[in-house]
């Protein structure tokens, strides 16, 4: 159902871009760059956190780390990662498929800009073996979301 909400999302709000079903798995950074042929660091990893009563996304660089003093000064309070039951009820994509698309309700989604370095960036699908190729600044437009500097660096 999660490969189908994404897949949905992208035939309504960008029927050109493809979502690409491996055989392997990209359920890791590692796995995930070595499946699409491109570096870690270009894998756009997505991370679902709560800080206080809000939970959102934040998409960063695969290699990105949280800083997580930039983090309390841009969101106000500590990050929580949530836990693997936690992610599927808010996005219903599995752990090693997160993505900010395709979501069952809305959620605040922030890009660290440690993507902005790549002209392309390869984010998950929705399932353990499926991701997109897409700039950053596309995805931020499709997904409304917001830049911001939380990641170390």
């Amino acid at each position: 159902m999660s490969l189908d909400s994404v897949r949905a999302f992208f035939a309504a709000h960008a029927p050109d871009i493809d979502v690409i079903v491996t055989q392997a798995s990209s359920a890791t950074v590692t796995l995930a760059a070595e499946a699409h042929g491109v570096l870690p660091a270009q894998i756009a990893k997505t991370i679902c956190l709560r800080v206080g009563d809000r939970t959102m996304l934040v998409v960063t660089s695969g290699i990105a780390r949280l800083d997580n003093r930039k983090f309390k000064d841009q969101f106000g309070g500590k990050p929580r990662m949530l836990d693997a039951a936690e992610v599927v009820e808010a996005t219903s994509h599995p752990v090693g498929g997160v993505c900010p698309f395709g979501l069952p309700a809305p959620l605040p989604v922030y890009c660290d800009v440690s993507l902005r370095e790549f002209e392309e960036v390869v984010p998950a699908a929705g399932a353990t073996n499926a991701a997109v190729r897409i700039s950053p600044q596309r995805m931020v437009d499709l997904i409304g979301a917001e830049w911001v500097d939380v990641c170390q660096g």
